[in-house]
Order: structure tokens, then sequence, then C-alpha cells
């Protein structure tokens, strides 16, 4: 589970997001991520 969630920060660190608007909306789909896994 650590490893899922520390590959989805990499991911979107990557990713570049310049605006605050862009990381709302990255912390948003990560924890739709995270607890999609955490449903499984």
């Amino acid at each position: 589970m650590k490893k899922l969630f520390a590959l989805v920060i990499a991911a979107l660190v990557l990713a570049g997001c310049n605006t605050v608007q862009g990381i709302g909306k990255d912390v948003k789909k990560a924890g739709e991520v995270v607890e999609n896994a955490a449903k499984k």
C-alpha cells in the first residue's frame, strides 16, 4: 500500500503541476486512487 502511495506521489511530482488549481486536481486524483486501492 505504501509503495502504491509513493508511486502516485512520484507521478504527480513528475507531472509538474505549476498552478494551485492543478495541484488541487492532482491531490484529489491521488486521493481517489488511494481510496479505490483501499476498497479492494
